[in-house]
């Protein structure tokens, strides 16, 4: 067994679960920030981590996700001093192991930590590397890494697959790609568009019919669900599909049983369902839009496909992708990118996703011709505007707020920024008449003060950290959890900077 690695700010609860991993014979080490964590986080060998939420340098909850992106991240259980149920939720959707309050009682921790080491143990036992087949699939993002890996988990099982995201995220590329990589991979792939389905011929391109069972039914008809037999029936927009359907083909997702239209028998179909929708269908079942069973059906693997605008580390290799495919398809020698095309398209918020991006290469694609270099030039008029423009709104200078001081005032010392002043007990919250007032949104080097460069960057960090103490103290006015709560410090770690700074919060000597 490797290693359990407490990050906390609290040095009671770092040596309380160093004592414990002793107790349990277990290898334990503890530090005091999340960037000490994450760093020994990527030298691998940890099996757990309890993480702290409330850390000097940042939110335990926020790097979630950069943890359980590195390559042997280990499962993880997050010490909160405060129930927080948008923390827990948060949470779990991040994959942590269990959400612990401070202080948990010993046995109740040993119990989870246990649990944890067991469920790992079994994980790493079987999990064998898998390679998939991911043709037309592109992506580098953390985003699309944890994708990948929900892909790998369902290739490998037989369960319905629920595919959510926005239009143009690639539901469908994904679907296929499951069903590439799993025991169907030979047998068809179905796509039935319930956008398209309507009223009258919906359960005859369903099922099928036999001949004469309607006028213009001159022949027998195999329907979709048959013709997915042994295969996968993928339902693209599943939350198009009207109410009255939605109860017969329930039926089918339970018995793999239907009749055909007109037919006076039952024919079976040995399919597996996946499904994929731009809409939150949870909401439509509590609006009564779409049934709840059907839903609970469906949603036995979730996917959920981030957008476009969420991992622009994608783009890049998406671009080559798709100019590498329109060269092969119109014949023409490779093209090369000016940076300007990258940074113009990074800039964009694509709410089409990957398919507007495609288009929008298309069509940069025909405008350079035989040009061997695609630049921002060819980019269509629309999206370099739209750009600009949002450039444009992010870089504008706002006016000074009355009172501030202008860039080419004159200062005695280096200015100091502070945070929103805690209004003093029985008054109302926000600043208060002795705010800080703020500076204008940008100021030249050249009007920056002297000795702001007189200093090194630690020297400069310390002086600030020492002027916020001095102002938390003033402005919390002796209340202990006020200070705690408009800092976001834990109890130890203030004193330690108060202790630090000659300090006291409420009246008695700092340190005792």
């Amino acid at each position: 067994m490797g290693i359990i690695l407490i990050i906390d700010d609290d040095a009671e609860v770092r040596e309380t679960l160093l004592s414990l991993t002793r107790r349990m014979r277990l290898n334990g080490e503890a530090l005091g920030t999340l960037r000490e964590g994450i760093d020994r986080l990527r030298l691998g060998g940890v099996d757990v981590a309890f993480l702290d939420v409330s850390l000097p340098d940042g939110n335990g909850l926020s790097a979630l996700s950069e943890i359980k992106a590195l390559p042997d991240s280990p499962e993880v259980i997050i010490l909160t001093g405060r129930g927080d149920p948008d923390g827990a939720e948060l949470a779990i959707q991040g994959g942590v192991w269990d959400y612990l309050l401070k202080p948990s009682p010993l046995k109740d921790t040993m119990l989870t930590l246990e649990r944890a080491l067991k469920y790992r143990t079994g994980k790493l036992g079987s999990c064998a590397p898998v390679a998939l087949v991911m043709e037309d699939v592109v992506g580098r993002s953390r985003g699309m890494r944890a994708c990948f890996d929900a892909v790998a988990g369902a290739a490998g099982s037989g369960a319905s697959v629920l595919i959510t995201g926005e239009t143009g995220t690639g539901k469908e590329l994904f679907a296929r790609t499951i069903h590439m990589n799993s025991a169907r991979a030979a047998k068809p792939f179905v796509v039935v568009d319930c956008a398209a389905l309507t009223e009258t011929l919906v359960e005859s391109t369903l099922f099928g019919h036999k001949k004469g069972a309607f006028t213009g039914a001159d022949s027998d008809r195999t329907g979709l669900v048959k013709l997915a037999d042994g295969g996968t029936l993928f339902l693209d927009e599943v939350g198009e599909m009207p109410l009255n359907l939605q109860k017969a083909f329930l039926r089918v997702l339970q018995e793999r049983r239907f009749r055909p239209v007109g037919g006076s028998q039952e024919l079976e179909s040995d399919f597996r369902l996946m499904a994929a929708t731009n809409r939150n269908l949870e909401q439509m079942v509590m609006q009564g839009a779409f049934r709840s069973d059907l839903f609970y059906r469906l949603k036995t693997i979730s996917l959920g496909l981030p957008p476009l605008r969420k991992r622009p580390e994608d783009i890049k290799p998406l671009c080559v992708f798709r100019v590498g495919q329109l060269c092969e398809q119109y014949g023409q020698p490779l093209k090369g990118f000016d940076q300007d095309v990258f940074q113009v398209l990074e800039g964009y918020q694509w709410p089409g996703n990957v398919r507007e991006l495609f288009n929008v290469l298309e069509r940069a694609f025909v405008a350079a011709g035989t040009e061997r270099t695609l630049y921002a030039m060819h980019l269509p008029q629309d999206v370099r505007i739209k750009v600009a423009k949002a450039h444009l709104g992010r870089g504008r200078v706002a006016e000074p707020v009355a009172g501030a001081p202008r860039p080419d005032a004159q200062h005695d010392s280096p200015p100091v920024l502070e945070s929103t002043p805690i209004a003093p007990a029985g008054s109302p919250s926000g600043p208060g008449p002795a705010a800080a007032p703020s500076l204008p949104a940008e100021i030249s080097w050249a009007d920056l003060p002297e000795p702001l460069f007189t200093q090194t960057l630690k020297d400069c960090k310390e002086s600030a950290e020492q002027r916020y103490m001095e102002i938390l103290v003033r402005r919390a006015g002796g209340d202990v959890p006020r200070a705690l709560e408009a800092s976001g410090l834990s109890r130890s770690h203030l004193y330690a900077l108060l202790k630090k700074w000659g300090l006291s919060i409420d009246g008695s000597a700092v340190g005792a």
